[in-house]
């Protein structure tokens, strides 16, 4: 039994949200102290170019849609900031032509500051375009009172420190059987209470003041990257804190369905 919830980042005790999923879209709007920022994940630019070298197939650029639907939703949303939470590039050790053409185009015309959360397949766009593009450590950073990571390696321990902490990195997707027999994949928010006991043997919390932060694991924003199907069996998660970190998450569908419990989705 499916449930329409408002899965809208509201804290227990809060009278706002910090972090509020965008209908229909694999983006979310947040709180950054004074700025208001529009949150998404795995951009992957260039990414046709790199499965046409990866796996030899042919697709033509869907870059400008990319970008369009950033627009789109910048205008929607009215955010001063960008951030990306990792993997805005797709080539991993530096941008190719593609790669790096599709990015000088967005950063055009995105008109507002941009933060990236540093992703495994980000190497050299610091170097690239660190001009026009701030970049947080491996670990992420935080924002205000949230927390921004791609989750591919540990975070900081300043990031557990937020009330929410959003991470990209799963392109996170469920299997949805049809009235026939059939499945479909579909793009998924999985949200949750982070658990602390998943990072006191590989992160330093002496200093964090724990809050009981809310996880939200956000889904790819590209169309093309595929994604993890964590309803289904053999699927397992990327980051290194996944599933111990989210012990009681929730799976969402963009349109704001609530699945309930992901893993029995």
């Amino acid at each position: 039994m499916v449930e329409r919830a408002p899965a809208d980042g509201r804290r227990r005790g809060r009278d706002r949200p910090l972090v509020e999923p965008v209908p229909d879209a694999p983006a979310a709007v947040a709180a950054l102290g004074d700025e208001r920022g529009l949150l998404l994940a795995d951009y992957h630019a260039g990414i046709e170019a790199g499965l046409r070298y990866e796996r030899g197939v042919e697709l033509d650029s869907a870059g400008d849609e990319r970008r369009e639907r950033v627009l789109d939703l910048l205008t929607r949303t009215d955010a001063d900031r960008l951030v990306v939470l990792g993997d805005l590039g797709h080539r991993i050790g530096g941008a190719g032509d593609a790669e790096t053409a599709e990015l000088d185009a967005l950063l055009s015309a995105v008109g507002v500051p941009v933060t990236l959360a540093l992703g495994n397949h980000d190497p050299g766009l610091a170097e690239a375009f660190g001009d026009r593009v701030d970049v947080t450590p491996a670990g992420g950073a935080r924002l205000g009172d949230v927390g921004v990571l791609h989750g591919h390696t540990w975070p900081a321990p300043e990031v557990l420190g937020a009330d929410v902490v959003c991470m990209g990195h799963e392109h996170v997707a469920v299997r949805l059987a049809d009235a026939v027999g059939g499945g479909r994949a579909e793009k998924a928010w999985l949200r949750g209470p982070l658990a602390r006991d998943a990072f006191v043997d590989d992160v330093d919390l002496a200093g964090v003041d724990w809050r009981d932060p809310e996880l939200v694991v956000f889904p790819a924003f590209n169309d093309r990257s595929g994604g993890t199907w964590v309803n289904v069996d053999g699927q397992g998660f990327l980051s290194p804190f996944l599933p111990d970190a989210l012990e009681s998450g929730e799976a969402y569908l963009l349109d704001g369905t609530r699945l309930g419990d992901y893993r029995r989705v």
